[in-house]
């Protein structure tokens, strides 16, 4: 029998993206009735606020991912978890404790070094900032200059794939194809192989569609997730694949991860070979 929802508490120094990452690889890992609740909580750096969220964590009997790179605030954090007898994660210390021992050097408890030496981190800023500029062709011009165009009819998961992809330092547009909107001329300039159409099945959309309409207070049997208006959209896309030639992926119960894994794969062959 499954327990009550897990809650994750993610407390970092900086800003919290690798135990992120972590922790969704992990829990992708079970099948769970409900996705664990992530509460983020970055540039922890004080020892007042540390223990707010500490306190906070425990009401809620959460689980603690810490990357805290300042030993004292990751032993205060530690310490209270082991009083408290909260389940706590620290994803710094055995290695820094490891490097530090065999380099003989002491680590620098410096939370933004990192950040300013990574060049790949000032990239994927700019490519989150395009993601957020070309979703759903808000500017088709977008699409001239991206690494990837997602193409596909709606709740075929475009956006959440940007931002996804944007966060591996992937410029990504994603274009909505609706039967009624022509689409734009932006797509025939563009190499075919940059381009990857999204689909699903008309069970899944239908799904996803009822509960989209239902979670906006909308009445989930509207034309918009009728089977005749879902099978229209499929039918289009399919269309609109062929016409454009492009790679069609398959979204039905792939996680996210899964398929923009899929889609690097794709457009990193695509750029060696180029």
């Amino acid at each position: 029998m499954e327990k009550s929802p897990i809650l994750i508490y993610i407390i970092s120094d900086a800003i919290g993206e690798t135990a992120q990452h972590i922790i969704r690889a992990v829990t992708a890992q079970f099948d769970l009735k409900e996705t664990p609740e992530i509460r983020r909580h970055p540039f922890i750096r004080d020892k007042e606020i540390l223990l707010e969220v500490l306190h906070e964590a425990k009401r809620e009997e959460g689980i603690i991912v810490q990357t805290l790179v300042n030993s004292e605030l990751a032993q205060i954090s530690s310490e209270f978890c082991e009083n408290e007898k909260l389940f706590n994660i620290d994803l710094l210390h055995d290695l820094t404790f490891a490097i530090s021992k065999k380099s003989g050097k002491l680590s620098k408890e410096d939370p933004g070094n990192m950040r300013r030496l990574d060049r790949a981190y000032f990239d994927r800023i700019k490519a989150i900032e395009f993601a957020v500029k070309y979703d759903d062709c808000k500017d088709p011009r977008g699409i001239l200059s991206a690494n990837i165009v997602l193409i596909g009819i709606s709740r075929t998961g475009k956006t959440p794939l940007s931002s996804y992809l944007a966060n591996q330092n992937w410029k990504v547009a994603n274009v909505p194809l609706v039967p009624e909107v022509k689409i734009p001329d932006e797509l025939f300039k563009i190499p075919t192989e940059r381009i990857i159409g999204l689909t699903t099945t008309p069970e899944k959309l239908e799904q996803i569609r009822k509960v989209r309409l239902k979670s906006i207070g909308l009445d989930e049997t509207s034309h918009y997730s009728s089977e005749k208006r879902i099978l229209e959209e499929l039918e289009y896309g399919y269309t609109i694949f062929q016409k454009l030639g492009c790679r069609v992926i398959q979204v039905e119960d792939k996680a996210i991860e899964e398929t923009a894994a899929l889609i690097s794969e794709i457009s990193k062959c695509y750029q060696s070979f180029k």
